[in-house]
C-alpha cells in the first residue's frame, strides 16, 4: 500500500506489522485494561452458548479433534476464559448426548506483532481433568488444568489462516471493528475524504464516513470469504464487535466519545503548542469503524457464504472500570489507559514514545475535568452475531 501524505507514516503504510493491543503487564497494558471487555463477554456468554448449541457434534471415535479458533486473541486472561467456556460447553453437550468428547484443539490467532508471550505465560499446564468455571474471574490467571491443546497462529484475520474445512468453531470478540488499514483517501490531502483536523471518523465529513464504511465493507467481505473456506460443514461462528445504534456513520457512539473528544483535544493541544504539525496529526487516524447491524447484515448477504442465525445490538456498558467512580483523577487515568491500551502502539509508532506519553497524560487530565459526565455517558454497544455456512 502506498503512503499518501507522509513518507514516515508507517501507521498507514504498514499497520499489519505494527498494530497490536499494548502488551506486557504494565498499568497501560491491554491485559490490565480489559476488565470491561471481560464484563461484557460474561454478560453475552449465553449468546455464545446458543451459537455452540448449533454446532454439529463429531463422534470421538472418528479420531479427529474438535477445533476452535480465536480470531484476534490479544494477550490477556479474557482469551483463556473464552476458550475454557467453549470447551466446557461442548464437553457438556457431548456428555448430554451420551457420547465421549473428542480431544480439543484451540488456535489463538492475532497479528504477528501481538504479545503472544504474555498470553502463553498465562496458559495453565495441560491436564487430564477439566476444572470448574464457577466463580472464575476473567482477566486473571486460570489455575485449573487446561483441557485443550493450544497453538498460536500469527496473521491477519482478513486473510486465510487455516487449511480448508479444518475449524469447527470460530469466535472473535471485540476485534472486528478494527480495520485492516486507515482508508487511503482519509489521509490524502487531495481527496474530498481527507479528514482534516481530525484523528477519527467521529464528527467527520460525509466523504470521510463513506471511505471508512467502504473499508469496513471490503475488510468484512474478505474476513467472511476466508472463513467460509476454513470452516467445517456443521460448524458455527460467533462474533462480537463494536457497533452503533445511529444510522449516521459519523456518529460512532461510545467509540466516538472515546476517541473523538478528550483524545482528539489532546492531539489538538500538541499541534497548538508546536509539538507536532497539523499534518502529522491529520495523518494519524484511528483504523476503527463501529458499524450498524444493517451494515454488517448487508455485507454478509452480499458475500452469500453464511446464514445469519442471530444478529443483535447488545449494550455492553462502559469501557471504564474504576474502583471509585467519584474519584475524578482515577476516572481520567482510566480513560487514558483505555485509549493507550488499544491505540498506544500506533501512537508511539507515529509520534514517538515521549510524545505518546505526553499525549495520554493530557487525555487523563481532560478526562478528569469532566469525570462524572464521562463515566455516565461513555457506553459501548456491540454487534453480536452467530453465523453458519449457507
Amino acid at each position: 500500500m502506498a503512503v499518501i501524505a507522509d513518507k514516515e507514516n508507517v501507521v498507514v503504510s504498514n499497520i499489519e506489522k505494527v498494530f497490536c493491543m499494548r502488551g506486557g503487564n504494565g498499568e497501560d497494558s491491554y491485559a490490565n485494561n480489559s476488565q470491561a471487555q471481560a464484563k461484557h463477554a460474561r454478560s453475552m456468554l449465553y449468546l455464545l452458548k446458543g451459537t455452540l448449541d448449533g454446532v454439529q457434534l463429531i463422534p470421538a471415535q472418528d479420531g479427529a479433534p474438535f477445533v476452535i479458533a480465536d480470531l484476534g486473541c490479544s494477550s490477556g486472561g479474557n482469551t483463556l476464559y473464552m476458550a475454557d467456556a467453549i470447551v466446557k460447553h461442548m464437553t457438556e453437550r457431548y456428555e448430554a448426548a451420551g457420547d465421549a468428547a473428542p480431544e480439543f484443539s484451540v488456535f489463538f490467532s492475532d497479528l504477528q506483532s501481538n504479545d503472544f508471550n504474555t498470553l502463553f505465560q498465562l496458559l495453565p499446564p495441560l491436564g487430564a481433568n477439566y476444572g470448574s468455571m464457577e466463580g472464575l474471574a476473567m482477566a486473571a490467571p486460570i489455575t485449573h488444568p487446561r483441557s485443550y491443546f493450544a497453538a498460536g497462529v500469527p496473521g491477519s484475520f482478513y486473510k486465510r489462516l487455516f487449511p480448508a474445512r479444518s475449524i469447527d468453531v470460530f469466535y472473535s470478540t471485540f476485534c472486528l471493528h478494527w480495520l485492516s488499514q486507515v482508508p487511503e483517501s482519509v489521509v490524502d490531502m487531495r481527496s474530498t475524504a481527507y479528514n482534516r483536523g481530525r484523528i477519527f471518523i467521529h464528527g467527520g465529513s460525509e466523504s470521510t464516513s463513506i471511505a471508512y464504511r467502504k473499508q469496513f465493507q471490503s475488510d468484512m467481505a474478505s474476513f467472511l470469504r476466508a472463513r467460509c473456506v476454513e470452516m467445517k460443514r456443521g460448524g458455527s461462528m460467533f462474533l462480537a464487535f463494536l457497533g452503533r445504534t445511529s444510522e449516521d456513520p459519523t456518529d460512532q457512539g461510545g467509540a466516538g466519545l472515546l476517541f473523538g473528544s478528550d483524545y482528539q483535544d489532546a492531539w489538538d493541544e500538541l499541534v497548538q503548542e508546536g509539538l507536532i504539525t497539523s499534518e502529522k496529526r491529520d495523518n494519524f487516524n484511528i483504523p476503527l469503524f463501529a458499524a450498524s447491524a444493517q451494515e454488517f447484515k448487508e455485507v454478509v448477504e452480499a458475500v452469500g457464504s453464511f446464514h445469519i442465525d442471530n444478529l443483535q445490538i447488545f449494550k455492553g456498558g462502559s469501557p471504564l472500570v474504576v474502583s471509585h467512580p467519584e474519584d475524578a483523577t482515577e476516572v481520567g487515568q482510566a480513560l487514558a489507559n483505555s485509549c493507550r491500551s488499544v491505540s498506544g502502539v500506533l501512537v508511539d509508532t507515529h509520534i514517538g514514545e515521549e510524545l505518546g506519553h505526553e499525549l495520554f497524560s493530557r487525555v487523563a487530565r481532560r478526562g478528569a475535568s469532566h469525570a462524572k459526565e464521562l463515566y455516565e455517558e461513555l457506553q459501548f454497544f456491540h454487534i453480536v452475531a452467530s453465523l453458519s455456512l449457507a
